[in-house]
């Protein structure tokens, strides 16, 4: 396993990371995902960090704070050998403050968090997405002072759009707060938005991506085949309202291609896919579940091979898709406009 910088930061993280969506199975939302109890996370973090995976990613929404539980009570005795990534922002409650990036929810979300991680501080603290009816200014102020209290060493954001993280960072710079290091974001070969404004800004303003859904919200694990009847999923089926619409002609030509650079390299698909994006600028690390220890071991041999620049370069054409104005614009005129840098972040 390799580590790359965290942005701009001085933090380390493996390039790929342990997502605990399938952590307790606490609602039918994420029962789909999957219902990993203690003893199964036991074993699935012992195989990440054997394979010298450092970054493990939550949320307090994660099955009604329920993952996190699971979460804390597994890396009993080795917090000091992981780095912990967890998130508030979204309703975790009934009451009017129980929800958004106020000063009020933030410090008792992390607080809450605390107590089912059971560890006294948190390594990367995210905005789990944008809060518009609160100041920009009483977020950051109240993220700084989780800093300042060293509770949380970093903090980052998520989902953002390009003016939100913008402005995020403008205001941090003004008061002298701590600034957004990353920003966790949708990125898949299904779903490639995040190249036309958030990664130039994420290149300028070195933030670190660490990507969510990298295998498109299941569709690029293979079963989904030109040909074939789609595969009979219950996370598909329940996900289905909540993930990004995608032509079946698309999907389909993008799995083909994949299977082609699969096939040359002797990998399965989903390997394939994630491998893509390690090769991206700006990744930071590639957020992976898993149901089973099986799942786990492919998805972790992703990082053990290079695609070549053709075998990019080839999955990049099948992939294109249209970019929405003023990005189509700009690109006519790559002179003084040139696409980000083929720039990965600093790592061994």
């Amino acid at each position: 396993m390799k580590y790359r910088v965290l942005g701009n930061s001085g933090l380390k993280v493996s390039e790929l990371c342990l997502g605990t969506g399938t952590f307790g199975g606490g609602n039918e939302f994420f029962k789909a995902w999957g219902s990993t109890g203690v003893e199964e996370a036991r074993k699935l973090i012992g195989l990440c960090l054997d394979a010298g995976m450092n970054l493990f990613d939550t949320a307090d929404i994660y099955s009604d704070g329920l993952a996190e539980e699971v979460f804390g009570e597994a890396i009993e005795g080795k917090r000091n050998d992981l780095l912990i990534s967890t998130k508030a922002t979204f309703r975790t409650g009934k009451g009017p403050n129980d929800v958004g990036s106020s000063r009020y929810h933030l410090i008792q979300a992390c607080e809450n968090s605390l107590r089912r991680l059971r560890t006294d501080h948190i390594d990367i603290y995210h905005l789990h997405g944008f809060d518009a009816l609160t100041p920009v200014e009483e977020a950051l102020s109240a993220l700084d002072t989780l800093v300042r209290s060293g509770k949380v060493r970093y903090i980052a954001c998520s989902n953002f759009s390009g003016w939100h993280l913008m402005k995020s960072l403008s205001v941090s710079e003004r008061y002298g707060w701590s600034k957004y290091v990353a920003h966790q974001v949708y990125y898949s070969l299904i779903g490639r938005d995040y190249e036309t404004e958030l990664m130039p800004l994420a290149v300028d303003q070195k933030i670190g991506a660490l990507i969510w859904s990298p295998l498109g919200w299941g569709r690029l694990t293979g079963k989904i085949r030109r040909g074939q009847p789609p595969p009979d999923s219950a996370r598909l089926k329940v996900t289905a309202e909540k993930s990004p619409p995608v032509a079946d002609e698309h999907i389909y030509r993008v799995v083909d291609a994949i299977d082609e650079v699969a096939k040359e390299n002797g990998k399965t698909v989903s390997q394939i896919a994630l491998n893509w994006l390690l090769r991206k600028p700006t990744v930071s690390s590639v957020i992976i579940g898993a149901r089973n220890e099986e799942q786990l071991r492919q998805n972790l041999a992703a990082a053990e091979f290079e695609l070549t620049p053709e075998q990019v370069q080839k999955l990049d054409a099948a992939s294109e898709q249209a970019i929405p104005y003023p990005y189509w614009h700009q690109r006519q005129f790559q002179e003084r406009n040139p696409l980000p840098p083929s720039y990965v972040p600093e790592g061994d």
